[in-house]
């Protein structure tokens, strides 16, 4: 009669189990945005990816084809995740134009205050050293952040009616361009000061002139330091917290 019995397993570890290549880059990919956020692409090294994961140089090396090709797939991902959360605050129909701009930049505050303000915007980070970057980063980082435009457009165009006007359309653009050219600076002096308040100052000065602008009132900006994110769309206020 054959033997059916399963082979002893030897003495010593158990072999390692192999990391899907799928999980092996979404761990390389997240961590290579947190380090991003924070150092710049510069001056973050492969090893730096490594070292944070894990994960062998062979194995990224499967990923990816270079730290060019990983940088790219870095501001990608920052980017669809962005998106995603402007989308969420920026399209709330229920809450005024401003309003939904303000609750936007008081989540934005609430993650800096979560990292200690060691963490920026990822795609500003890159903007202040695009001289040193592949030059395949400047049209991935101008398309993100014409796309960041349109989404800030859209939500002020919805404080000028159903039919805005062509002159309407023009102003809640070169609004939009003022807003992203403001809060980028903005990030970063909060970064240095390692406070909120550059933040909050943009906010009150942005608002109130663009609702001066649009004809509208500016939501209150609060400064306190531990001021609550308001309840995203769709949550309540005790399912936020």
């Amino acid at each position: 009669m054959p033997n059916t019995l399963p082979p002893r397993r030897g003495r010593g570890r158990p072999p390692k189990i192999a990391r899907a290549p799928e999980g092996t880059r979404a761990m390389l990919v997240r961590a290579g945005v947190g380090l991003l956020a924070e150092k710049g692409f510069s001056s973050t090294c492969v090893d730096d990816v490594l070292n944070a994961t894990g994960i062998s140089k062979g194995s990224f090396y499967y990923c990816f084809n270079s730290k060019e090709d990983f940088g790219q797939v870095l501001i990608d991902s920052y980017a669809t995740y962005f998106n995603a959360k402007m989308d969420l605050w920026l399209t709330d129909r229920a809450t005024p134009p401003l309003q939904r701009m303000l609750n936007f930049m008081q989540d934005a505050r609430a993650g800096m205050m979560r990292h200690h303000f060691r963490r920026g915007c990822l795609i500003g980070n890159l903007g202040q050293e695009i001289d040193m970057l592949p030059d395949s980063f400047n049209g991935l980082l101008l398309t993100i952040l014409e796309g960041w435009e349109r989404r800030v457009t859209d939500c002020l165009l919805a404080a000028c009616g159903p039919n805005p006007t062509a002159a309407q359309r023009r102003l809640c653009a070169r609004l939009s361009r003022y807003f992203w050219i403001g809060w980028e600076g903005a990030v970063l002096r909060a970064r240095m000061e390692h406070d909120a308040e550059p933040l909050d100052l943009f906010a009150t000065f942005f608002l109130a002139q663009a609702a001066a602008e649009l004809g509208t009132k500016a939501p209150v900006v609060t400064t306190l330091p531990g001021s609550p994110v308001p309840p995203a769309p769709g949550q309540t206020a005790q399912a936020a917290n």
